[in-house]
């Protein structure tokens, strides 16, 4: 069988739609570690990436700290926090969320640290409070970046939260294990499927989250 064979015995088997194994048992379950994992790092990265980024300082040491994030290995920390926390959530939530702060933090700060001074200067000259000019004029210009940087997270996020099923919980991670150790390839087939379709929806959902946030002025800029 192909792999389109193994999709549609997968997916037209009506026991994979009910009870605790079900798809949207599974799918919920990914959506929520994945809602978890990025509002943990989005609480963390925006934060640090705004204020670094207003002040223009500390880029060096944001730089230093990403790039040792983005070199540990997941799965090695996943096992790590395996053996010293046991079963549970957390130790899934911590390789998550070292995962997916430094798009955010990095990002964030970027796109602050890179608005067009220019209105920057004037609210300053006006006697505009820092906070304000931050959130009045900054963030708005830097948006599109910013979102950019919360929807790579995301995918990550979602592409990686399979190994929650390596420590006994859910998600569509659990289809792939099981369907490993079951030697059930349609179960494999079925969970990367699941996985990769949860990933569009994210891309479509910030899409539509840049459409509604971001003004039409600064998007015409961006496409210019």
């Amino acid at each position: 069988m192909n792999v389109l064979n193994f999709m549609q015995s997968f997916f037209s088997d009506g026991s994979h739609w009910h009870g605790r194994d079900g798809i949207p048992q599974r799918v919920w379950e990914h959506v929520q570690y994945t809602a978890a994992a990025l509002a943990i790092a989005s609480a963390i990265g925006l934060p640090v990436g705004l204020v670094t980024g207003h002040t223009r300082r500390g880029g060096n040491t944001l730089a230093f700290l990403a790039a040792g994030a983005r070199a540990l290995p997941t799965f090695g920390l996943l096992v790590l926090m395996f053996f010293w926390l046991g079963l549970g959530i957390v130790p899934v939530m911590i390789p998550l969320v070292v995962l997916a702060v430094p798009p955010v933090l990095v990002t964030t700060y970027e796109a602050i640290r890179t608005v067009d001074p220019s209105p920057v200067d004037a609210a300053r000259g006006m006697g505009m409070p820092e906070a304000r000019i931050l959130f009045q004029v900054e963030v708005p210009a830097a948006l599109p970046l910013i979102l950019s940087g919360l929807r790579s997270a995301t995918v990550q996020i979602v592409s990686t939260a399979t190994i929650a099923a390596y420590v006994s919980l859910g998600g569509v991670g659990r289809y792939i294990l099981d369907g490993l150790y079951q030697h059930d390839y349609e179960k494999v087939v079925g969970g990367a499927a699941l996985t990769a379709v949860l990933a569009l929806l994210a891309l479509l959902l910030f899409w539509a989250v840049g459409r509604v946030a971001v003004s039409p002025g600064v998007r015409r800029r961006r496409t210019a």
